[in-house]
């Protein structure tokens, strides 16, 4: 059996699973600052993340991790530290999608507010995952894929005809600087270069691959652009009210009378591949935590560090939701482009000190 992560299997997560973590919260966040152009943020944050998604994978022909670039370039005790400082940001990502996993499931699948501790199986199955190795997330993407597809198609199947696409009109009103401050204020949801970086050195690299990685990437792109019209066109004005809009936007088909809430069976299934979504930046702290340090310590005390830690940070900011979500998303936005844009940047010149050794 392979340790190496398929195309297939790369291109089933950019295309069918990283998009259902944009659909949660992300929606009434863009509407907050852009308004009716909610659109043009959320595409030019994929067309610059798509260049980079591009560029990881083609990192991949050196055939080596990025561990292994670093001990190259810079030697092993860089590396570790270099590591240790991924494994913080990773850390530091996961924190928002799992608070918003949190609020999904006290606020969608129950009637009353829930107590936090049925949001805890959660880290049984984070704690598990994160301690395996990362080629494994291959196969948990071969079976989310179909479950996404028909979900997905599902709600857009029941919303679309209810929505009212000229809310969207016209373009461009609310201003340039709105949209750049939806654009610069939304970087937390693409976080998905800055994962596949990790992957360098664990893809089976065939030809192409990055292009049919930008391709798939893409073309979940366009699925949740598609996503955010149908949620303007219905919710418009009040829009920016509608937190956890995948969830309602199907209640208003006009067979639901009749046919009952069938939605929740895509709800439910969107719900299941979100909740392993949100398991990959905690997979992905471990993962550089163990390759930092080696053999002193074993992959379950890892995993069990990095999930406690996130753990206690959903419970202090379990009332605080309001001030973290300011504190993520406007006052650190920061950390996201560093990561995301700049460091996968900069590790394209990772093989000419490789070379330049070799040679000398």
């Amino acid at each position: 059996m392979s340790n190496k992560i398929s195309v297939r299997q790369l291109c089933f997560f950019l295309a069918f699973v990283a998009p259902v973590g944009k659909i949660v919260l992300l929606p009434s966040r863009l509407v907050h600052f852009a308004k009716n152009d909610l659109l043009l943020p959320a595409a030019l944050q994929f067309a610059l993340q798509a260049g980079i998604v591009f560029l990881v994978v083609l990192l991949s022909r050196k055939g080596e991790t990025l561990y292994e670039l670093l001990r190259n370039a810079f030697g092993k005790v860089v590396a570790s530290i270099l590591f240790v400082l991924f494994a913080c940001f990773f850390l530091f990502a996961a924190l928002y999608p799992v608070q918003e996993q949190k609020l999904l499931v006290q606020s969608v699948f129950y009637d009353t507010l829930p107590s936090l501790f049925v949001f805890a199986p959660f880290f049984v199955l984070s704690a598990y995952l994160c301690a395996k190795p990362l080629f494994v997330c291959g196969r948990t993407w071969d079976a989310l894929a179909p479950l996404s597809t028909v979900a997905f198609a599902g709600l857009m199947i029941l919303s679309a005809g209810e929505a009212d696409f000229g809310a969207l009109q016209p373009a461009g009103a609310s201003g340039f600087p709105a949209i750049l401050k939806a654009f610069a204020y939304t970087s937390n949801w693409f976080c998905d270069s800055a994962f596949l970086l990790l992957l360098t050195g664990r893809l089976e690299y065939r030809k192409g691959m990055a292009w049919k990685a930008l391709l798939s990437y893409l073309a979940g792109a366009l699925a949740v652009l598609f996503f955010l019209a149908v949620y303007y066109g219905i919710f418009s004005d009040i829009a920016v009210r509608q937190s956890f809009a995948f969830a309602k936007i199907s209640k208003y088909f006009s067979a639901v009378s009749v046919l009952g809430r069938v939605d929740y069976l895509f709800i439910y299934l969107l719900g299941l591949v979100m909740t392993f979504y949100c398991v990959v930046p905690l997979q992905a702290s471990a993962t550089c935590l163990r390759e930092a340090f080696g053999e002193r310590g074993k992959p379950a005390l890892y995993s069990v560090a990095v999930n406690a830690a996130v753990l206690l940070v959903v419970i202090f900011t379990d009332l605080r939701f309001l001030s973290f979500q300011e504190t993520v998303t406007v006052k650190l936005f920061w950390i996201f482009p560093l990561f995301t844009v700049l460091v996968p940047l900069l590790c394209l010149f990772l093989g000419r000190s490789r070379r330049e050794k070799i040679l000398r």
